[in-house]
């Protein structure tokens, strides 16, 4: 049965671009729209204009999960006032940073490392696909990202065989931590920031970087600013093109005062602008 289709008001918005950029890998192109998951819940999106399109009954959990409260032009408005940002906020119009449910987020960046875009997605579409719970839009099949417990569950050669290679132990043992009740995330939600990202880098695969993605997209700490090799690469060229040797901690303290309250949309900006303008042959993850 074909499901009813209701409008949102969507200013301010870039639907492809929000589901385009590498900030969350399963959806997919769908006739004029956008096909995906939101946590257990299958969702159909198409924009027309200033308007979004998603199935009646889902409008509040659409618009929250595509952050459409964010008041994008106050907060663009605070990026720091150079080149390079210019640039990268020009071609970034309408990009929003989606509310991830918080173990989906964390499980995606722990099987992102050494991974490009379209390496991340197919992971995470063979793990819903094996693992996950099944849903339907439409006649169309959907599925849910596996929960910890569904993980936990599983060998490390079961996940070995979703392409993960040695992240596959991270994933694994991540899994059970949560599923045992190690680590919690409903706890780690509660703390400031300093001290989420202390917590969440005692899961397995949790580094500086991933702690920072999964504040940012997961927990909507809108001042995360994860530093991958793209990042690292326009910090070092773009603000100290003159000095060689420039710690991974510097730029961790630059970045934080530099960009400001909202440097979690200025790092996914100059991210997804540098990935899209970047030669072919000098692209690297």
């Amino acid at each position: 049965m074909s499901r009813a289709l209701a409008e949102i008001t969507a200013p301010e918005f870039d639907l492809a671009l929000t589901l385009g950029c590498g900030q969350v890998f399963h959806w997919r192109r769908h006739g004029e729209g956008w096909l995906g998951m939101i946590g257990d819940t299958p969702c159909y999106a198409e924009q027309r204009g200033h308007t979004l399109l998603v199935p009646r009954g889902l409008e509040s959990i659409a618009a929250d999960y595509f952050a459409l409260d964010h008041p994008l032009q106050k907060m663009r408005a605070t990026f720091p006032d150079d080149p390079a940002m210019n640039a990268a906020d020009e071609a970034c119009r309408g990009l929003r940073l989606v509310r991830q449910p918080h173990w989906e987020c964390i499980a995606t960046f722990i099987t992102s490392a050494q991974k490009a875009v379209p390496h991340i997605a197919q992971i995470s579409h063979t793990l819903r696909t094996r693992y996950g719970r099944a849903a339907e839009w439409n006649g169309e099949r959907l599925f849910a990202y596996p929960t910890p417990a569904a993980l936990a569950a599983l060998g490390e050669k079961d996940l070995r065989a979703c392409a993960l290679g040695y992240r596959a132990k991270n994933l694994l043992r991540t899994a059970r931590m949560i599923a045992d009740g190690e680590v919690s995330l409903e706890a780690v939600a509660g703390l400031g920031d300093h001290e989420a990202a202390i917590e969440l880098q005692r899961l397995a695969g949790v580094g500086p970087k991933v702690a920072a993605c999964a504040l940012l997209f997961g927990f909507g700490r809108l001042a995360a600013f994860p530093i991958d090799v793209w990042i690292e690469r326009i910090l070092r060229t773009t603000y100290f093109p003159k000095k060689r040797k420039v710690t991974t901690k510097r730029l961790r303290e630059f970045s934080a005062r530099y960009f400001g309250p909202f440097g979690g949309y200025a790092q996914q900006y100059l991210f997804h602008h540098a990935r899209t303008t970047t030669p072919r042959g000098n692209k690297s993850k």
